[in-house]
This record gives structure tokens, sequence and C-alpha cells, in this order.
């Protein structure tokens, strides 16, 4: 694996590229990245990079981003077939059909979207800033939140909007993230911090006490990077960490004497996995995949995504 962390460090100095990766990615891809991060941090990375060659380890959605906002740069996919359940969740036309139910509604799409759905949408957001974004929405305008019914429960509650519509999609990996596999990690680790991603469908009935809108002591709702910050502030020596499974060899590797638990060591996400560091390799030497977006589509889509990164939390 060594010689082959190294192929890939040499190609990306060859081809003055940047290596990308999502916090769900395998360690030995995170190990060989530039960067690693959540999905808002991939997309502010992609868009300050001076490199020539832009290599995004992460889900194809997150390639497309990249390309969006760097389109005169060569952005690769090392797996152009990993896909996002959540994206495709919904489809063009519904989208089309919800906006015509409701006109004159603002368009708010987590990133987790397709570039031609980001198109139709007035706002792009991601789990780390989206509280922010719909914040900025003047009260009176009502709000078509997609696709995640979970994160835009989770932000109809902190926000009070009762003017926002949900789509109901979710996350295959976070939705299958029990209440009772939770609980049961918290019973057996009760002095651990919870970190707990709001695209998870045990969210409300872990996160919440008696009362709405008083959360349960030691429980914290975050985006991946919101952990990683939170982990390494936090005089707790245990954390309980309810999200896709590869955000723990970040963790531990950045904040070392801590311990890290999977609230569900099942959740993994396939999509993610798909990518190797040998795909990587591959994707360098040959400079292929190549991610195209059609222009019309990405001038659109770059407004969302542009509004996005002005907005932090």
């Amino acid at each position: 694996m060594n010689a082959l962390h190294d192929a890939v460090r040499r190609l990306a100095r060859e081809h003055n590229a940047v290596i990308l990766a999502h916090n769900y990615q395998v360690p030995e891809v995170q190990d060989a990245a530039d960067f690693v991060g959540d999905s808002l941090g991939l997309a502010i990375e992609a868009r300050k990079t001076d490199a020539a060659v832009i290599v995004m380890c992460g889900v194809y959605f997150m390639a497309e981003t990249a390309k969006i906002v760097n389109p005169e740069r060569i952005v690769l996919s090392p797996d152009p077939t990993a896909g996002c359940s959540l994206a495709d969740s919904i489809t063009l036309r519904d989208l089309r059909l919800w906006k015509l139910e409701h006109p004159g509604a603002v368009v708010v799409s987590y990133v987790n979207t397709t570039a031609e759905i980001k198109a139709e949408s007035d706002y792009c957001v991601t789990s780390g800033n989206a509280e922010a974004v719909v914040r900025s929405i003047p009260l009176e305008r009502e709000i078509l939140f997609l696709p995640d019914q979970f994160l835009g429960a989770w932000l109809k509650e902190r926000t009070g909007r009762q003017n926002m519509h949900i789509w109901l999609g979710e996350c295959h990996v976070h939705a299958g993230i029990r209440p009772d596999e939770v609980r049961a990690k918290q019973e057996a680790f009760p002095n651990a911090d919870l970190l707990i991603h709001p695209e998870c469908g045990c969210a409300s009935a872990c996160v919440w006490a008696n009362g709405r809108g008083v959360m349960n002591p030691r429980t914290y709702v975050l985006s991946t990077e919101g952990m990683v910050k939170h982990a390494a502030t936090s005089p707790a020596d245990t954390y309980v960490v309810a999200t896709e499974t590869g955000i723990l060899h970040r963790l531990r590797k950045e904040i070392p004497g801590r311990t890290f638990v999977a609230a569900d060591d099942g959740a993994v996400c396939g999509y993610m996995k798909q990518i190797t560091l040998a795909k990587v390799r591959d994707t360098l030497r040959d400079l292929s995949p190549a991610v195209e977006v059609p222009q019309a589509i990405a001038d659109r889509a770059r407004v969302a995504i542009d509004r996005m990164l002005a907005i932090r939390a």
C-alpha cells in the first residue's frame, strides 16, 4: 500500500493535481489526499485551488460541484458510477412539478443533489450551513426544502419555519441508524458525547428531551466537519458517532487519545467505498474519467452554489 500511496503522490505532483477526499472515503484514500472534509469544505477547497487538475474522491455530485465552480480546470472522478441514494430520491420532473404547486417559493436544495437539480434551485446548502441559509430567507417566503426529510425536519424544528415544505427523500445509510442502536451505545458509554448527523432518521427520537426545542444533554447535531471541531475542543474522552463510519478514521487520526465509537458499525456507504487508492492512481495516470457539466446547467447551478459558499454557519 505504501508503494501505491507513493505512486499517487508522485502522479499528483507531475500533473499539478490536488486530491480532495470526503470524510467517508476509505482510510488509504483519505491518507493520500491533500484535503479531507465534508461537502462544504470540498466545495470551498475546489473553488480556491490553483491546481490544474482536481481529483474528487467522493460521490459523483461532489465532482459535478467541483467542475461547476472550476469550469476551466480538469476535474476527475476516480469512479463516476459512485452515486448517492439521497440524490436519486428526487428527479428534475419531480422538482418542476413541486415548484408549480408552490409558485414563488424559494427552493433550497441540499448539496446531495445532481447538477440539474441545483440548476432549478435558488440556494444550495450543506448540513454545515443549512440552518444559516434558511434563517437568511425572509420569513414571509415559502420554502421548498429537498431532498432529505430528516435534515428538513431538523431545520424546521430549529428555525420554527412553518412555511417550509420538505421532500420525503433520505440517505439509506443515515436512515438506517436506529434509535435503539444509538441508545444501546449510549448505555455502554454513559459519559460519551453523542455526535449525530442531521440526516439520521433517529435524530428526532435521540435528540429532543421532554419539551419541544430542548435537546438531550451531551447530544450535538453536527455536520461531519462540525463533529471534528467539536471533538477537538470538548473535554469528553469518549464520543458515540452517528453517521457513516468513514469519519472515524479522520477523528482518530487528528484527535489521538480519545475514544470514538460508531453508533452503528453497519452505517457504511457502498457508493463512497467504490473509490479505491488504485482507482485514484489510474485516474491520475490517465487523466480520466473527466467530469463535464453542460454549460447551460452549470451556469444556473453556479448561482445556487455561490449562495451556499457565501453563507457560513
